[in-house]
């Protein structure tokens, strides 16, 4: 009895160090992003910069990322079968690769970022606590808990989106509990440091009705495509950045060709976040290009080697998207667009439970039935796709787009 009271009481001491410094280092995160962002937008020289800041990204990945390359794919490649403990330095490196992409104007989001430090910090109390090593799936989870929770504010999708990121189902009761404890500690200890979480209201849910439903349906359709474009459309520039041999360089030719977009076209609302934007889009006509420039600048960001993540981007992408399907959809412009929100997200991260508990979260638990019909349609209509290289391997569904049996 004393042996498992005991136990309990370091796995107590362990969850509150992963929530404090999951959070702590989510809250400092999020200042530097708003510091840098408020910056850039303040100065436009910082975007002539581009081609600089890529390859000073590029120089610091290219000779401090050794042991830690691949980002969420590193990650969750040991999520689901745990090798070696992922080293600290990911922490510094993700944290200042992703505030200079935002810096210079990178078309990026934040999330990648969130989860692989959290996913460190977890992972780093192994070397704290040595009996937790044969629990190292669980110090993963609790960590990209603490640290998705802490950057949106949304510790119930947290906790799913860590079970269902890696596409591992083999866990058990106790390790929920725990998880979820963190994904909540995370966020309160963000909380605590005075970060602030973007609100997007949603007026009013409609009754469900079967009109509802149908045009649900029809919107998830339409997000699932967006996301199957999205994820197909980042692979491709990953692939093609990847056939130039000086790793570097990759960002920095990226940044050049975002550079020349900048100077051709007025793409400055689409860089970083895009957060403005998005609130908008919550009640009033944006462009009907809205979501498809934001999918290619995204995808050519991220793909040339620049960091930072896809959650944000991806929101923006469908609640653009749900904006222009309120011209045709019999359902309010704020609903569309937050279905889209978080629907996009879900198919192209293939976390649709997760995603709806984020809609629920951040928009209210009225709206549930209307975030999980679209998730669940985008979910399959997406197929065997992910933003995620590793993660795409682990998918076995069916799709109404003809894929490749992959091994």
């Amino acid at each position: 009895m004393k042996s498992k009271i005991s136990r309990i009481s370091q796995w107590i001491l362990i969850t509150l160090l992963i929530s404090f410094f999951a959070g702590s280092i989510s809250a400092l995160f999020l200042g530097s992003l708003s510091s840098a962002t408020q910056l850039r937008i303040n100065n436009s020289i910082f975007i002539y910069l581009l081609p600089l800041g890529g390859l000073l990204i590029g120089l610091m990945y290219y000779f401090g990322s050794k042991g830690v390359e691949g980002g969420n794919d590193y990650l969750i490649r040991e999520m689901y079968k745990p090798k070696d403990v992922i080293h600290w330095k990911i922490i510094p490196l993700v944290f200042i690769g992703t505030i200079a992409t935002h810096l210079f104007g990178g078309s990026a989001g934040r999330e990648g970022t969130a989860v692989q430090m959290g996913g460190a910090i977890g992972d780093g109390i192994t070397h704290f606590f040595s009996w937790t090593k044969k629990h190292r799936k669980r110090l993963l989870r609790m960590g990209v808990a603490a640290g998705f929770s802490g950057v949106f504010g949304t510790p119930i999708a947290g906790a799913i989106f860590a079970f269902e990121l890696p596409r591992d189902k083999k866990f058990k009761i106790t390790d929920i509990t725990w998880v979820l404890l963190s994904s909540f500690g995370g966020h309160f200890f963000c909380i605590i440091w005075g970060a602030h979480h973007t609100a997007y209201p949603i007026e009013i849910f409609p009754n469900i009705s079967w009109l509802g439903v149908l045009s649900t349906v029809i919107a998830g359709l339409a997000f699932g495509i967006a996301a199957y474009v999205f994820s197909k459309l980042k692979h491709f520039f990953t692939k093609l950045f990847s056939k130039i041999t000086i790793p570097y360089l990759r960002p920095m030719i990226g940044g050049f060709i975002l550079l020349i977009l900048f100077l051709l076209f007025d793409i400055q609302p689409y860089l970083g976040l895009g957060i403005p934007e998005i609130k908008r889009a919550f009640n009033e006509t944006m462009s009907e290009y809205s979501f498809l420039i934001k999918i290619f600048l995204t995808a050519l960001t991220l793909g040339a080697g620049f960091k930072g993540g896809e959650a944000t981007p991806l929101f923006f992408i469908g609640a653009m998207l749900g904006n222009l399907l309120f011209l045709i959809l019999p359902l309010p412009m704020d609903l569309l667009a937050g279905i889209g929100f978080v629907t996009v997200f879900g198919a192209a991260t293939n976390t649709p439970i997760a995603s709806t508990l984020i809609g629920a979260e951040l928009f209210g638990f009225s709206g549930i039935a209307y975030f999980g019909i679209a998730n669940g349609v985008a979910y399959i209509i997406n197929g065997n796709n992910s933003v995620y290289g590793d993660q795409q391997i682990l998918l076995e569904k069916k799709s109404i787009f003809r894929e490749n049996k992959r091994l």
